[in-house]
């Protein structure tokens, strides 16, 4: 059975949207978690704040990606790109273990947005960054709005072909 985390970077809108994927991934007999990274509440990563040693926040999040077949990343746009919690979570998690890409590497993705304006930058963003990691992100992205509503039949579409590769 696939298991898929998906990972929220606020716990308004996008959180909402990280829990009606995460309907849809039981919908198909998948096993899913949504972590909300706002309430995670990681410290502000730096090279500094690292030789302290990595948070146990940061090593739960990293244990369950890492025990994860995918993801969805579910994000609004911020200044064109990626919210800071998020960019945030990445870090940690790139920094938790022995190579920057183990969280990451090999895992199949799909980003997600629900954003004020069109959420096309902020797919991109997480996508390039994503796949930096090693991680292969669908082409197929989930974006909503105040005026788009989630489209039921795109998310089943998604969903199964994430789970296909689960």
């Amino acid at each position: 059975m696939a298991k898929v985390v998906i990972l929220s970077a606020t716990s308004g809108n996008n959180f909402k949207l990280a829990n009606a994927l995460c309907e849809e991934v039981v919908k198909h007999g998948g096993l899913c978690e949504v972590v909300n990274l706002e309430e995670l509440d990681l410290p502000l990563y730096s090279p500094k704040s690292e030789a302290n040693g990595v948070p146990d926040k940061a090593k739960e999040l990293t244990a369950k990606i890492a025990e994860s077949h995918s993801m969805i990343w579910v994000a609004p746009e911020y200044n064109g790109s990626i919210p800071p919690v998020m960019n945030n979570a990445i870090a940690w998690v790139s920094r938790a273990t022995e190579d920057w890409r183990d969280g990451f590497n090999g895992k199949f993705a799909v980003v997600a947005t629900h954003s004020g304006g069109g959420g096309d930058k902020v797919c991109a963003a997480m996508k390039q960054t994503l796949e930096h990691l090693g991680t292969v992100v669908l082409p197929r992205t989930i974006v909503t709005t105040y005026k788009k509503e989630l489209n039921p039949k795109s998310a089943d579409a998604i969903v199964t072909q994430l789970l296909k590769h689960s």
